[in-house]
């Protein structure tokens, strides 16, 4: 099902969650004439990314409760949730018991915009990739929109999205769990490992999310997946649409893989050598993959090879994604604080061939760390753990590495760089949450850059 703007006029919608998201389609939602209430549990100078008053909900014409949520929510003919809201959450519960339906801001804003979607998922990369794709796009150029999971709200942009443009989204599990009709033109999956096992209560129930990407695709659009990953491959195949893979490890007939060191794009009987791994600016292994995938996905649209050839040479990376600081006496500083799971950790850890001094720590979601041991044992020379976490962290690689515990970021960055010498890698990689300490990731990359552009 996707409504019209003609049929949201004069409908009464509760938006569940008062950030960015919920804040973008309310507005969106109002200005195609709905009644809308915002809803959220948290007081509104609680809520991360506030950048609004009550007055000016006012001005809108928007209905706002914040503290917690009222009978009000209920009196409404469908409700929209934000990425923040758990799908278990009471209040998300109650409205499925009482029969109203529950969609996703992502849902929502799709059913309003007229430009194919490029959508991006997967457990890590999602951000590199969706920045990489739109890069791509723009450097092509096209009308390019690059929003969702990645920090713009889609709703902010779906009634520009015209059809000579392109919108790149990069789209979470949560956003997923509440979709019915959204398609992309081309979905794009990277990998699925073990994460959020906070919110889901196992991680057959987290892939199942992340599968529903592909769930309202047809046979002409585009599927563009890792050949590599073992839970990605076989679900893919089985699906009826127009299937890119991506691998490093086998040469594909169609797709993209390594051969010669160069990045080799193979689709519809052409074999084109695109350019040699050593010419990309972002390293790591994953980045490989991630590049693999972004080629795919404008290939899939139609980009010429050799505008994706020069998007690859000249993309520099994201923010606070492996994002190098400073160097101060030979000791390099990297920051990595989107690393918010074990699996990031263990591609920052194998991107690097220096010694390692590695802060980690912060809010765990369920870690399980043997799957970096090796890593940890070979190339890290010190961990200092901060956070809720660091207690965990001190037991998980006593035995491996010699680690401190710390009570903040100031202490954990003055305390690497007492211990380095020359030719080592300070890597925040936390590989945990950050709000026991910080608003988000952004804010825990922010204040590690600082304090490292203070050390003197």
């Amino acid at each position: 099902m996707s409504l019209t703007a003609q049929s949201i006029s004069g409908k009464r919608i509760s938006v569940i969650g008062g950030a960015r998201s919920g804040l973008a389609v309310a507005k969106l939602l109002k200005k195609l004439g709905a009644d809308v209430l915002i809803s959220d549990m948290k007081n509104i100078e609680e809520i991360k990314y506030v950048k609004f008053t009550t007055d000016e909900l006012s001005s809108l014409g928007i209905r706002y409760e914040f503290g917690g949520h009222s009978e009000k929510v209920y009196d409404c003919d469908f409700m929209v949730i934000s990425p923040g809201v758990p799908s278990n959450a009471p209040v998300v519960k109650r409205a499925t018991e009482l029969g109203v339906k529950v969609w996703s801001e992502i849902e929502v804003a799709s059913w309003f915009c007229r430009a194919p979607i490029v959508a991006v998922t997967g457990t890590n990369g999602k951000t590199t990739t969706t920045s990489l794709i739109g890069h791509i796009f723009k450097t092509a150029g096209f009308k390019t929109i690059v929003a969702g999971n990645i920090g713009t709200p889609f709703s902010d942009f779906a009634l520009d999205a015209t059809e000579d443009s392109v919108v790149v989204l990069e789209v979470s599990s949560f956003q997923l769990d509440h979709i019915e009709s959204f398609k992309p033109k081309v979905a794009v999956l990277l990998n699925i490992t073990p994460d959020h096992l906070d919110r889901y209560d196992s991680f057959g129930d987290y892939v199942i999310s992340k599968f529903r990407i592909f769930k309202n695709q047809k046979e002409d659009d585009f599927a563009v997946y890792n050949y590599d990953d073992e839970i990605v491959q076989p679900y893919v195949e089985g699906l009826d649409v127009v299937k890119l893979p991506f691998s490093v490890v086998e040469k594909l007939p169609c797709g993209a893989f390594i051969e010669d060191d160069h990045i080799v794009l193979s689709y519809k009987n052409k074999k084109e050598k695109i350019l040699e791994m050593r010419e990309l600016k972002i390293r790591g292994i994953h980045n490989v993959y991630n590049s693999l995938a972004a080629a795919l996905a404008a290939r899939a649209m139609e980009v010429k090879d050799e505008i994706i050839r020069e998007s690859l040479r000249s993309f520099e990376g994201v923010e606070h994604r492996l994002e190098f600081v400073r160097e101060i006496n030979g000791v390099k500083f990297i920051n990595d604080s989107k690393a918010t799971n074990v699996n990031s950790l263990w591609y920052a850890l194998e991107s690097f061939d220096e010694p390692i001094i590695l802060i980690a720590g912060g809010r765990d979601k369920g870690n399980d760390y043997s799957k970096v041991y090796d890593l940890v044992k070979r190339k890290v020379k010190l961990i200092i753990a901060i956070g809720e976490s660091r207690e965990k962290i001190y037991n998980e690689f006593k035995n491996l590495t010699k680690v401190v515990k710390v009570d903040s970021m100031d202490e954990a960055v003055k305390k690497a760089y007492e211990e380095a010498n020359p030719g080592d890698v300070v890597l925040l990689s936390p590989a945990c949450a950050s709000f026991d300490m910080f608003r988000d990731y952004e804010h825990r990359g922010e204040v590690f850059k600082k304090l490292v552009n203070e050390l003197r």
